[in-house]
């Protein structure tokens, strides 16, 4: 029961798309990561997500239109929906997630940038 520097855990690591869980809330967890360039189009068929912004701009890009979400801004993807994050013109940004323990980085699709395993620090 100690307070968490979310700045501090950023200075961590480096690798983009490589998220890293940071705490634990009941079944859910806080994860933190470095965007970079577009990510993969998946979902997740039982979890809702949840991409605050701590750095920069994400750019989510659903099917039917892309929502832009700046720096201390949240965005809820509800399960189910098909969903791409992604950052324009080489553009770092920081994101924390809240997801289920169990939300598989890339739902069901399987890709080179699909983590199995998020380090804890």
């Amino acid at each position: 029961m100690k307070p968490i520097n979310i700045q501090e855990k950023f200075t961590k690591f480096s690798k983009n798309w490589h998220p890293h869980q940071v705490a634990t809330v009941d079944d859910m967890q806080v994860i933190l990561a470095k965007l970079k360039g577009e990510f993969v189009w998946h979902s997740h068929d039982e979890e809702d997500e949840l991409f605050q912004v701590i750095k920069g701009t994400l750019h989510m890009q659903f099917r039917d239109r892309t929502e832009i979400v700046n720096a201390g801004e949240f965005i809820v993807v509800p399960k189910g929906v098909e969903h791409n994050p992604c950052t324009l013109n080489d553009e770092e940004v920081h994101v924390l997630l809240f997801e289920k323990l169990n939300t598989a980085h890339t739902g069901n699709v399987q890709h080179e940038r699909t983590q199995t395993e998020y380090p804890k620090i």
